[in-house]
């Protein structure tokens, strides 16, 4: 069925070329195109002369220079012109489908099928397996190399806070707040703070006196226009805390 959606659109990008050699068109000659140029020079002179913009003397002299032209293109020998532009729009017309068949079928998907939903659907599952081992691979180096670094270093604190979104990506949620408590022992953040209570709570499910405790001092530490205030006050509300 594709082959004859094909040969559809073939036959309707080169219908102007079907058109072109049915009339006969041809390409005109050298000779044809210069001998058309003068003709209309020696119009624009005469228009010149009507209009004044000329003088008698200098429209004989320019005629006469154009006609001198025109008698030695009229004199130049045709070199088959015409039957080589009826040819070229032959084969133009012959050798665009071909070449766009051998393209199509050399680099082409003429064989594709579309994938199932449950073949996209496992891709995507393996994928997502993929993504989950580098995951772990990246904790697995994180905590190696965290382990040898000086807990009172900026660069370990930082470390601490990449390992524990790494963990809480895949799952690894008890852990996150290990290396989260890390990093706030090192030097507390208001953000982080209120972030590791928030997960405080979300493992043991409900708001724990640990939970409060970070809530309390993130809140008290934080500037007034912090985004997650209001969420922080309602968890400490919940917990019966203020």
């Amino acid at each position: 069925m594709i082959w004859v959606f094909i040969v559809l659109v073939a036959a309707v990008a080169l219908s102007p070329f079907g058109w072109a050699v049915w009339r006969g068109g041809q390409v005109r000659s050298r000779r044809e195109a210069a001998m058309a140029l003068h003709r209309a020079q020696l119009l624009e002179l005469d228009r010149d002369l009507s209009e004044g913009r000329l003088l008698e003397s200098e429209h004989a002299a320019a005629r006469l220079e154009v006609q001198r032209r025109l008698l030695a293109e009229a004199e130049l020998a045709e070199t088959g012109t015409a039957k080589s532009g009826s040819t070229a729009v032959i084969l133009t017309a012959v050798l665009v489908p071909l070449v766009a068949v051998f393209l199509y079928v050399t680099d082409g998907m003429p064989n594709y099928r579309a994938v199932s939903a449950a073949a996209q659907a496992e891709l995507a599952k393996q994928a997502g397996k993929a993504d989950e081992m580098r995951d772990a691979e990246l904790v697995m180096r994180l905590q190696t190399v965290l382990a040898t670094m000086d807990p009172a270093d900026e660069k370990t604190r930082k470390g601490y806070i990449m390992l524990g979104n790494a963990e809480l990506k895949i799952g690894l949620l008890p852990d996150a707040v290990t290396a989260w408590q890390k990093a706030l022992a090192s030097k507390f953040e208001p953000t982080l703070g209120a972030e590791t209570a928030e997960l405080i709570a979300d493992v043991a499910g409900h708001v724990t006196p640990e939970a409060a405790a970070l809530f309390k001092r993130a809140l008290a530490e934080a500037p007034a226009n912090a985004p997650w205030r209001k969420a922080a006050e309602k968890r400490l509300a919940e917990a019966g805390g203020s």
